[in-house]
């Protein structure tokens, strides 16, 4: 079992260092200005508070809320040390004493129980092969009534038979599955953190045809009206999907020692 997660959380790192390694089309699929924007309006942030952003990556969400709340004391987590390197050098030439970034085994965090007033994480979860454990990660570092904000995309209703997942994976980036809100809520449950609030926003992103050569198999297999739902479409060398996402706030209810 270990094993096999082992070899996921590899598969996921060598996926997402050639994802950077490309550049402007990983941007290309990941950027989202009004999203950024939503989310940064609906976390409310205090000075002096303690923030995690677990699956960093380029730092997507750590580099503007360190730049918003110069207060706030923000690291960034991932386990692929090419783009956190990138990363530190980019906020030592911004000059963000407030931001940093640690790289991990995609297991245990590397941070004591309570340290945390805040972790968010951004299109990230999918790729973890236990999400239990990280969940129990989450509210082991998290301190008492501290808060989880997650943001990651969800199979449509009728979408029973995960055409989303197999999609998806696809890209060998180490991609498990996505979650439907009530199977967050009680992987939350599980963990101590009860969903206290959230939104619901969506995201069309191309992948490169010849990336996808399984993609006709993959098709035949599922219902039409399933595939329609999510709006896939071949533009020239591209193919588009439209997934919605789930965006929600936990709260941390383990008590103060």
């Amino acid at each position: 079992m270990m094993s096999g997660v082992y070899e996921s959380i590899e598969r996921t790192k060598q996926g997402f260092e050639e994802s950077f390694a490309a550049g402007t089309f990983y941007n290309k699929q990941t950027r989202d200005e009004k999203h950024l924007e939503l989310i940064l309006d609906f976390l409310k942030v205090k000075d002096g508070m303690k923030i995690l952003d677990l699956g960093t990556g380029t730092g997507y969400l750590a580099f503007p809320f360190a730049e918003k709340y110069p207060e706030a004391e923000v690291t960034g987590l991932d386990i692929v040390e090419q783009a956190l390197c990138e990363n530190r050098k980019k906020a030592e030439d911004k000059g963000l004493k407030n931001l940093q970034f640690v790289s991990y085994s995609g297991m245990d965090f590397p941070f004591e129980e309570d340290t945390f007033d805040m972790v968010i994480t951004r299109y990230a979860l999918h790729h973890f092969p236990n999400i239990q454990d990280a969940f129990r990660e989450v509210g082991r570092v998290l301190k008492p009534g501290g808060s989880f904000f997650l943001s990651d995309p969800a199979p449509n209703a009728d979408d029973t038979e995960r055409f989303v997942d197999a999609y998806m994976q696809m890209k060998k980036d180490g991609h498990i599955k996505f979650y439907t809100k009530e199977e967050w809520k009680k992987i939350g449950e599980g963990a101590g953190l009860k969903s206290v609030d959230g939104f619901e926003t969506s995201i069309r992103f191309p992948k490169k045809r010849e990336t996808a050569p399984e993609f006709e198999e993959i098709v035949s297999r599922f219902d039409e009206a399933v595939i329609r739902g999510y709006a896939v479409e071949v533009v020239e060398d591209e193919i588009w999907i439209t997934e919605r996402v789930n965006n929600l706030l936990f709260q941390n209810e383990k008590a103060e020692k």
